[in-house]
């Protein structure tokens, strides 16, 4: 199942998926040609072009039209001098620019959606399928952003889908997009909103930005409540042919564009991307190549995390091949991740590398073929800084859990922590194998839209005081035999955990164990803000970590070891930090 990378078979492709035409009402260049806007992709050396105009196909249209008139006055030996220099310009740029027909649809509560399809597919199909997503007949060709707005979101994805297309969810953190900030949706929609089975990918404003708090790192499948890693790319959003000077957020062609590694230049292959798990095929186009060590640096001040690990050296013996064949199942397990061998986790330190690489590659793959089962995929390849090389390892999220090492060794992540599963946790891993491939392992609310909730009482009902999303509840305890044991809900991943000892415990279990056993006996002097209260908040290593508890009239709850990632509703300003 190992998939080793051909790099001479692949080649990076510049894309830009987000282009608006004088079809779109709001373009700002009602005088640009469709000859100026192909001329103009030419220019800035995209390989890869889709014509999304709002609620609308009538710019494709358009375009297929003009030539088509063109071949027809050909075939009648009819081409004035300056139509045939035309046709002769649309010919010459078609085989060079792959040009993909869409939109960019306005669902219910006027969030964008992108819809791009194969050249195969005919403008009148595609207007059917508006037609389905019930855009009126007689505003097909008004490329408003307005009109739409009757169709929900998560039927949107599936139609379009079921149609052939590439469903990508248009700029996702800013205006009009389904995770944009301060717009008033519960948890759950915005979960399902970005985590949909249907869904391909989401286009992000902040691709390059490489902080932890971007909006690809929070889609990278290390957020608890949001497991499914999905495919970041970024596109110009162009309404117009050049950037505007004066206002310098108004994009034009190619103005903000994706490298996407490909076999071939067509909508098959992109597709497949999409739809594949390898997450380190897609990046944003750089003017200049970035030396590799500061994409390293980025990911090793994130440090070790649910999806991403580091090895500074590869040995033998002593151990360090199964932590690392132990990390693989691990990441098949749980939400998949990468671990870059030849970089050790302390960023302040030079990288090392690998001597040779190709025999690190060798034993990898033999080993994690042989000594894991059921057959797991995986990526190996090699990347290289300076004169370094460093072996990098891929594994996705598996569709046939659960994964073992050495036939019998079952292991989960956690944060940055790989662990042996327990006995629950390898019952979820067994549930999880009998879904249907394609659905996501957790529990969501449905849509407002589709539940007949209105969006201010599906907010509070399912967000406000609802727990933390990292850290460990412990939710009982009994004494057997002399002995505690203890049912803990871990709240990075929702399990519920039977017949837990200070013993089995792992780390932060320990934690929650240890802190439950010592709490104070009067709970009026906590910090209280309402139902909700605060134990304890203490730093490690950078990262702050809270102890927190909720009453009802149900009882009490209590939360330990909670991040600040884990964090939301009215437990943000119970612990100071500041509404998002």
């Amino acid at each position: 199942m190992v998939k080793k990378r051909p790099r001479a078979a692949l080649q990076w492709r510049t894309i830009d998926l987000h282009l608006h035409t004088s079809a779109s009402s709001d373009y700002q260049q009602m005088e640009v040609t469709f000859l100026d806007i192909l001329q103009r992709a030419e220019a800035r050396s995209l390989d890869i072009i889709a014509i999304t105009d709002h609620n609308t196909v009538a710019g494709y249209r358009r375009l297929e039209e003009e030539i088509e008139q063109l071949e027809l006055l050909e075939r009648l030996n009819r081409l004035l001098p300056e139509e045939k220099e035309r046709l002769a310009e649309y010919r010459r740029l078609k085989a060079k620019i792959l040009i993909l027909p869409g939109f960019e649809f306005t669902a219910t509560f006027g969030f964008h959606i992108l819809a791009i399809f194969s050249p195969q597919k005919s403008s009148r199909e595609i207007e059917h399928l508006l037609l389905d997503l019930r855009i009126s007949p007689d505003q097909l060709d008004a490329g408003s952003a307005t009109v739409g707005a009757t169709t929900d979101v998560l039927t949107a994805y599936r139609l379009i889908r079921q149609a052939g297309g590439i469903v990508i969810a248009a700029h996702v953190n800013s205006s009009n997009g389904v995770a944009m900030r301060g717009f008033p949706l519960g948890g759950q929609t915005k979960i399902a909103y970005t985590q949909d089975e249907n869904l391909h990918a989401l286009e992000v404003t902040d691709l390059e930005n490489k902080s932890r708090n971007s909006t690809a790192a929070f889609f990278n499948g290390s957020k608890p409540e949001y497991p499914r890693r999905m495919h970041c790319i970024q596109g110009s959003d162009a309404h117009r042919l050049t950037m505007d000077p004066l206002k310098k957020k108004h994009l034009g062609v190619g103005d903000r564009p994706t490298e996407v590694l490909l076999p071939e230049v067509s909508f098959e292959a992109l597709k497949e991307l999409f739809e594949s798990k390898d997450f380190t095929r897609t990046r944003p186009r750089r003017v200049a190549e970035e030396p590799l060590f500061d994409q390293l640096r980025s990911l090793l001040e994130e440090g070790p995390n649910i999806i991403q690990d580091f090895y500074e050296s590869f040995e033998m013996r002593g151990g360090k091949l199964n932590s690392i064949l132990a990390d693989v199942c691990a990441f098949a397990n749980t939400n998949g991740g990468t671990l870059y061998i030849g970089v050790g986790r302390d960023v302040r330190k030079p990288i090392v590398g690998v001597a040779d690489s190709d025999a690190v590659i060798a034993i990898l793959e033999r080993e994690i073929g042989k000594r894991i089962n059921p057959p797991v995929q995986f990526t190996l390849d090699t990347i290289e800084s300076g004169s370094k090389k460093i072996v990098r390892v891929f594994v996705p999220r598996g569709d046939d859990p659960p994964y073992a090492l050495d036939e019998n060794k079952i292991y989960v992540r956690l944060e940055g922590e790989t662990s042996l599963a327990v006995r629950d946790e390898i019952v979820n891993l067994v549930k999880r194998s009998l879904q249907p491939l394609g659905t996501l392992n957790t529990v969501t609310s449905p849509a407002p839209e589709q539940s007949g909730m209105d969006i201010e009482s599906f907010e509070s009902v399912n967000e406000e005081e609802s727990p933390p999303r990292t850290g460990v509840e412990v939710v009982s305890m009994i004494e057997r035999g002399g002995q505690r044991v203890y049912t803990l809900r871990d709240l990075r991943n929702g399990n519920v955990v039977h017949n837990v000892t200070s013993k089995s415990a792992r780390r932060l279990w320990q934690y929650a164990i240890e802190r439950y056993s010592k709490l104070p006996d009067d709970l009026s002097q906590l910090q209280w803000s309402g139902n909700l209260g605060l134990l304890s908040k203490r730093g490690r290593r950078g990262q702050i970590r809270y102890d927190l508890v909720s009453r009802s009239a149900e009882g009490v709850r209590w939360f330990f070891g909670v991040t600040e990632d884990g964090i939301h509703g009215k437990w943000r300003s119970l612990v100071g930090q500041e509404d998002e």
